[in-house]
């Protein structure tokens, strides 16, 4: 049985007297909302009336109204129906690699000469080069610099874009120009 309110000025709003939610603590009236124009997302935000729930946590009564908002539900339903679109990005905009430790000095050298001129960067612990490219495109860091031996005798870092694969082989002034 629904009941359209049309007196109030709010054509949207419709009574249902089949709802029935949160038995064990609603004693009154409950309220569910919907995206009429994607019923099949379901309620998006529900709740209702109860009297004497927070009594559980304290001995006095204290009837209340709430709500509550189903986020991920909504979020989760608007992307499967192409409604959102979200983009990921990472804070980080460059990733260091030593693939020797006795490269790991000179990580920290231009992390620390990148950070001092505001870029994001992360040093990469392990010196394992395919898991740390893996770790760079899972979480979208968008240039890795690699330090190896040919690195330490040149003094250079070679300089990937994730996105292109392109590679070059920079000092640290270069290398702040890119970034």
């Amino acid at each position: 049985l629904k009941f359209v309110i049309r007196q109030c000025n709010l054509p949207n709003l419709q009574i249902d007297l089949s709802i029935a939610r949160g038995l064990d603590y609603y004693t009154g009236t409950v309220y569910e909302t919907i995206l009429n124009e994607y019923p099949q997302i379901g309620s998006v935000c529900s709740g209702g009336r109860y009297d004497n729930l927070a009594g559980a946590y304290t001995n006095s009564k204290l009837p209340g109204v709430g709500i509550s908002i189903g986020l991920t539900r909504l979020f989760d339903q608007l992307k499967n129906l192409e409604l959102l679109h979200f983009h990921k990005s990472s804070p980080v905009k460059i990733l260091i690699i030593s693939i020797t430790k006795k490269a790991n000095s000179m990580s920290h050298e231009l992390a620390e000469f990148l950070r001092n001129n505001s870029i994001s960067t992360e040093i990469y612990i392990d010196n394992n080069l395919n898991k740390a490219m893996k770790y760079a495109h899972k979480t979208n860091i968008p240039y890795v610099a690699i330090i190896g031996e040919n690195e330490i005798s040149q003094n250079k870092y070679a300089i990937k874009q994730m996105s292109t694969g392109e590679q070059k082989t920079l000092d640290k002034r270069e290398l702040l120009n890119i970034l």
